[in-house]
């Protein structure tokens, strides 16, 4: 199925409506053209496991739009950004607020200066570095990640690009209360989310982290 199509189209719209989310035909048009070069790119770099369409869209824009009404402040980091996620999709959606897409995987952050180019994302900036080695211009207001590591391995590499008003909101499917018991005292959950993924039935959770 072509990503171009009207019925994928309607897919997506009908994700984003599910998700409370208003979408001008500009974002929806960026989301395709997201998919498109997703699917493209990732025939070659294997940039996510998924491999069809449907599965993308609902395994990867939707799930990482779900935590779109938890993004807060300015400057917004996503750390192990990969293919984009959850950045690219909630840069669409925040065209008011900066992100910062980091990796330090030279051929995803070439991909990323694609999507960036391409879709004409002006608000987004890449950088290819690890986390802990990354040296941030900007007050970092909120952390995101995605699949990228354990609750303890996230608030150590972060932090120490964490102020006292900085959250990190960690993406995770299974509650984690094992790895919510291994966090050390300095860094507390201050919020738990379940969230709900048009298209998926298995459970995925937001857990939000601070400074203790």
């Amino acid at each position: 199925m072509s990503i171009h199509e009207n019925n994928f189209k309607q897919i997506i719209t009908s994700g984003i409506a599910g998700l409370n989310l208003d979408a001008s035909q500009t974002q929806i048009d960026q989301t395709l053209d997201y998919l498109s070069l997703l699917q493209k790119w990732n025939q070659s770099f294997n940039l996510v496991s998924s491999r069809n369409n449907l599965d993308m869209v609902e395994r990867h824009i939707l799930d990482s739009l779900s935590v779109n009404e938890y993004i807060d402040g300015e400057y917004i980091l996503d750390m192990g950004s990969g293919a984009g996620l959850p950045g690219i999709p909630l840069a669409i959606f925040n065209p008011d607020k900066k992100f910062i897409l980091l990796d330090s995987n030279g051929k995803k952050t070439r991909f990323l200066q694609q999507v960036k180019t391409a879709l004409n994302l002006q608000s987004i900036e890449i950088e290819n570095s690890r986390v802990e080695s990354y040296q941030t211009k900007h007050q970092i207001d909120m952390v995101v990640c995605r699949a990228f590591s354990s609750l303890a391995e996230i608030a150590k590499k972060a932090q120490h690009l964490l102020s006292r008003d900085c959250k990190i909101l960690a993406m995770k499917g299974k509650f984690p209360e094992e790895e919510i018991s291994e966090l050390s005292e300095e860094v507390k959950v201050s919020n738990i989310v379940e969230l709900k993924v048009p298209g998926i039935n298995s459970e995925r959770h937001l857990i939000e982290l601070s400074k203790g």
